[in-house]
C-alpha cells in the first residue's frame, strides 16, 4: 500500500476503506444514484467529459454513464481494493492515488464529489478546492453533508474522520467567479430514490 500523509488519507486507504467498499456496493444505491443526477444534469448541457474525485467502486460514475453512454469519465481514488473494481467498468480512466497528490493540466467538463468532502481534513480543503477549480473547464459539483457552520461529528466510532460545513460558500468565497446554477437535498427516508441526507450544489466557471 502507498504510504500517505494525514490521517485521513490513511484511514480511507487502509481497512476501513476496505469495509466501506461492501457497505455500500449495492443496486439500490446505483437506482438512488440515476436519480440524483438527472437532477443535476437538468441544468446542464453539452457535456463530454466528467471526473470524480473519491468514486469507491464506480456507483456514481455507472449512473452517470447510463444516462450518458458516450461520456468520457474518469476516478480518482485512494484505496487499492477500490481501484480494482472501477478499473473493471468500461470507459472508466482511473487514477490510484490521493486527491492531495493529483497532478494534471488536464481538464474536464464536469467535476464533482460526493461524500468526500466531509472526510477531509479542514486544513486540507484549500487544496482539494483548488484541484476541483482548476480541472474544471465549466461546471463543478459538490454532493456533501451541509451544516451552515462548521462542525466536527463522530464517525463510526472515530474522531476527526467526518466534518460538516457550507463546502460551496467556502468555494465560492475562494473563486468568486463561480455561479451557484442549482441546488437540492436528497433525505435519507425518501420513498422511492432515497440518500444518505445529502445537499448538492452545482456549480458553473463564468
Amino acid at each position: 500500500m502507498k504510504k500517505y500523509n494525514t490521517e485521513q488519507e490513511k484511514f480511507w486507504a487502509g481497512n476501513f476503506g476496505n469495509e466501506y467498499i461492501s457497505r455500500n456496493a449495492s443496486d439500490k444505491l446505483l437506482s438512488s444514484n440515476l436519480a440524483i443526477f438527472s437532477k443535476i444534469f437538468r441544468s446542464i448541457d453539452n457535456i463530454e467529459s466528467v471526473i470524480e474525485y473519491g468514486p469507491n467502486v464506480g456507483l456514481n460514475l455507472r449512473a452517470i454513464n447510463m444516462l450518458f453512454p458516450d461520456i468520457q469519465l474518469s476516478g480518482v481514488e485512494i484505496n487499492e481494493n477500490a481501484i480494482k473494481e472501477l478499473s473493471k467498468i468500461k470507459n472508466i480512466e482511473s487514477f490510484h492515488e490521493s486527491v492531495l497528490d493529483f497532478k494534471t493540466n488536464k481538464q474536464w467538463d464536469f467535476v464533482f464529489t460526493k461524500g468526500v468532502l466531509i472526510h477531509i481534513a479542514p486544513d486540507d480543503l484549500s487544496k482539494i478546492y483548488n484541484i476541483l477549480y482548476k480541472t474544471s473547464r465549466k461546471w463543478i459539483c459538490l454532493i456533501e453533508y451541509y451544516n451552515p457552520t462548521p462542525i466536527e461529528i463522530e464517525y463510526r466510532g472515530h474522531s476527526e474522520k467526518l466534518y460538516k460545513r457550507d463546502f460551496c460558500s467556502d468555494l465560492r468565497n475562494k473563486y468568486p467567479d463561480l455561479k451557484l446554477i442549482d441546488y437540492g437535498f436528497v433525505y435519507h427516508r425518501d420513498p422511492v430514490s432515497p440518500q444518505d441526507d445529502l445537499t448538492w450544489f452545482l456549480l458553473s466557471k463564468d
